[in-house]
């Protein structure tokens, strides 16, 4: 497991350990996590864009600045609606670590390493965050609109890990 995979899975566990101390992270606080998790995925892919040599994982690359930009603004507007205020907590903190780390580990690859590189990335990363929607955000989220968000956006987060590893598999 890479770097940036092993400090996500830490930053997962902290949201189902730590913060789930207290029943599980707050509203306001899987507002920021969402929103942290999804630009990740956006600075990520927006680099991945810039750096990709198969034509395949750039497309895969702009479909993940796409989708995750969808999602943050869903997630915005609702939070507008619901008047709640995206709270900073230690998993966002790390997640957007995790981001800074997966671009300086990315940042010196070419070719079909980057692309090797940058999709192992993106079936860790959604294989995890899956993870982390179905044990710790959906459970914890006590807004049934902000749940509903989670759930409807589950199924996106499924679909870019199927194409993620559909490319892995086509890289070998």
């Amino acid at each position: 497991m890479n770097r940036p995979s092993i400090l996500f899975s830490a930053v997962l566990l902290a949201a189902g350990t730590s913060v789930a101390m207290a029943q599980g992270p707050s509203d306001a606080q899987i507002a920021a996590i969402v929103v942290t998790a999804n630009q990740v995925d956006i600075d990520v892919g927006k680099f991945a864009q810039t750096k990709a040599h198969a034509a395949d994982v750039k497309a895969f690359a702009r479909q993940m600045v796409t989708d995750h930009t969808g999602v943050n603004k869903q997630a915005a507007e609702l939070a507008n609606r619901l008047k709640l205020t995206p709270e900073d907590n230690p998993t966002a903190q790390s997640l957007q670590q995790g981001g800074v780390d997966a671009l300086k580990t990315l940042e010196p690859l070419k070719g079909a390493a980057f692309d090797k590189a940058y999709i192992a990335r993106e079936v860790d990363y959604h294989t995890q965050v899956i993870d982390a929607i179905d044990k710790t955000l959906i459970p914890s989220a006590q807004n049934a609109k902000l749940k509903a968000l989670l759930v409807n956006s589950r199924p996106a987060f499924v679909g870019h890990l199927e194409h993620a590893k559909q490319i892995q598999a086509k890289l070998k």
